[in-house]
């Protein structure tokens, strides 16, 4: 095959100790400040003292899958060559609960390094229904997300990003089996998944930030209960103070989280 033994055999070694403080330092300026970019992250980084230029943040914010708010947390990588659907929900108003479900994906880091979190959402309700870990971005552990939510319900309109792990065949292909109408973000709009952006910085604040996972599986058990609170206890401002779970099975649908990992 005309591939060289060293290639391989290669296996790419993780990030040492302080690029990997580097990133636990960009994963919470950037959540405070999503429209920073790696020149501004590097500006803030070298005024808290570390000396860094910004080619290196650059490099790590990719291996992190973030960018400046202006294209979006970009985790999902895209597929060009693929079918890329328009967005539906400029305009619409939401009335009630599984009228619009939307997913994305955020870095979750660890004492050992960082893994990836997949939520499907409900808008009206906020509620989360399901979340899933992968130590890897790829498309399978967003599919298995996709199939826990739909084993709950099924919504009307479905949104996205236009990353390859969304626009895979797969993903739409379960939309399009169920009868659900696929909507996708513009490029550049961020926030035309407001709901899923605001639920990754109460994930972050609320349960990521106060504790340090010592495993992937510790990160995993750590979400899955805090899911259960978001749902189950936390109240909203915007639902009367009600908690996801209230609103969302207010009519007796039959509520179930479902969280796994793949590593």
């Amino acid at each position: 095959m005309s591939l060289a033994r060293s290639a391989y055999y290669y296996k790419r070694k993780g990030e040492n100790e302080y690029n990997q403080l580097l990133m636990r330092l960009i994963d919470e300026e950037y959540t405070r400040h999503p429209f920073y970019g790696s020149r501004r992250i590097a500006a803030w980084l070298k005024r808290q003292g570390h000396d860094v230029n910004r080619k290196r943040i650059g490099r790590l914010m990719r291996d992190m899958g973030v960018e400046a708010v202006y294209p979006g947390p970009n985790l999902s990588r895209q597929a060009v060559e693929r079918r890329k659907y328009p967005y539906l929900l400029r305009g619409l108003k939401i009335r009630h609960p599984d009228q619009v479900w939307s997913s994305d994906i955020t870095y979750i880091r660890t004492r050992r390094g960082f893994v990836y979190l997949v939520a499907v959402i409900d808008w009206h309700s906020r509620y989360v229904l399901s979340s899933e870990v992968s130590n890897t971005l790829d498309k399978e552990f967003c599919v298995r997300a996709l199939n826990d939510a739909l084993a709950v319900s099924k919504p009307e309109i479905f949104n996205t990003d236009q990353g390859s792990q969304f626009t895979s065949d797969e993903f739409t292909g379960c939309l399009l089996e169920n009868g659900v109408a696929i909507s996708m973000d513009g490029r550049g709009r961020a926030f035309d998944n407001i709901f899923v952006e605001r639920l990754w910085r109460s994930v972050k604040y609320e349960e990521v930030y106060l504790h340090e996972y010592e495993s992937v599986r510790g990160a995993v058990e750590g979400l899955r209960r805090y899911f259960e609170f978001y749902n189950m206890e936390r109240p909203h401002q915007a639902l009367n103070y009600k908690t996801p779970n209230e609103v969302y099975n207010a009519n007796g649908i039959k509520e179930k989280l479902s969280i796994e990992n793949n590593y």
